[in-house]
């Protein structure tokens, strides 16, 4: 699911010397460029740190966020991790961030606990902060979040599953995504829940990181293990297209049933050509763009956000099963990301 963003070279050179997160500002509404900094006209400083850049849900995420702050006459700070789970480089955005005065940050946690002191210290003077995507542990730790229900995104690929097995035994492989990761547990323990199955019944659980080259060496893993698999559920559709690749090798890829979240475009369109039976879509530039908008309110009006904010999700599948409700890729393609 990765690519690369339209970072300067100067930028990337940065953020090669720093090992840090690489940060950009950008006055949106105001005509200005990349890399221009307030210009006193009263804009609204709003802030957004993504895992990383290059992954196409998060510079989705930042389009949103761009789009919305020009037409709210705001001024979006961007930064982001080096990789998925740089913790370091996320604090030194905020620290930066608040430096530059902003009003309001949005904030896709690389860790959802190791993040929480350097929020604090943002909340006690006076920012926003929301987290997008990925909840914080504990969740009351923001002001708010604007997510995907992802227990529910889970849930309805296994329902679809389970549905689609049409009372087959199931020998299930769980590609998952890190311990710990709020995001990942809950879409692992919704697909249980919807295909009505606990950790007993996964013959195979591999962590991928969400990466297609370490999905397709897990379901390698989860083959010599257990040759006989015949469901996969997967963590995002990088990692499902790994599995698959691993399928095709053995020449399984049409007698295994595989489900996965995130609605990217590629990931749609893998589930269009039949490498994937069905995901789950979420909508990540919607979050960013609620976001932006509640920070905008809040500095206009005092009025903060606050709890969770469901941002959706769709099943999207061209093989509907009775009793699940789905649309199609069509659909899916018209709404996709990346």
């Amino acid at each position: 699911m990765s690519r690369t963003t339209r970072l300067s070279s100067s930028l990337l050179r940065a953020a090669a010397v720093t090992g840090v997160a690489a940060l950009t500002l950008t006055a949106c509404g105001s005509g200005s460029g990349s890399g221009s900094t307030s210009s006193g006209s009263g804009e609204v400083k709003v802030g957004l740190i993504t895992k990383t850049d290059t992954n196409p849900f998060f510079v989705k995420m930042k389009e949103g966020a761009e789009q919305a702050a020009k037409e709210n006459g705001a001024q979006l700070s961007t930064a982001a991790g080096k990789f998925d789970g740089d913790n370091a480089g996320q604090v030194t955005a905020i620290e930066n961030m608040v430096a530059a005065g902003v009003k309001g940050i949005l904030i896709t946690p690389s860790d959802s606990k190791a993040i929480v002191p350097a929020i604090q210290k943002a909340r006690a003077k006076g920012v926003l902060v929301i987290a997008l995507d990925t909840p914080t542990e504990p969740e009351s730790a923001v002001d708010a979040l604007f997510a995907t229900d992802n227990l529910k995104a889970g849930q309805l690929i296994g329902e679809y599953a389970k549905a689609a097995m049409k009372g087959k035994t199931a020998k299930i492989a769980a590609l998952d995504l890190a311990p710990g990761v709020s995001v990942g547990v809950q879409r692992h323990n919704g697909f249980l829940k919807g295909f009505g199955a606990t950790d007993k019944d996964v013959v195979c659980a591999q962590d991928t990181g969400g990466d297609q080259a370490k999905g397709q060496t897990a379901m390698e893993n989860c083959l010599q293990k257990s040759p006989d698999i015949n469901v996969v559920y997967t963590i995002n559709e990088p990692a499902a297209l790994g599995a698959y690749t691993a399928l095709k090798a053995k020449g399984r890829e049409k007698d295994v049933l595989i489900v996965s979240v995130d609605g990217g475009c590629t990931g749609t369109q893998a589930v269009k050509d039949g490498k994937i039976a069905a995901t789950s879509q979420q909508y990540p530039l919607k979050m960013a763009a609620e976001g932006v908008k509640a920070v905008v309110t809040y500095a206009k009006d005092g009025k903060k956000a606050s709890g969770y904010t469901d941002t959706g999700v769709t099943l999207i599948t061209d093989k509907a099963q009775a009793g699940v409700t789905s649309k199609d890729t069509a659909f899916g393609l018209e709404n996709c990301w990346g």
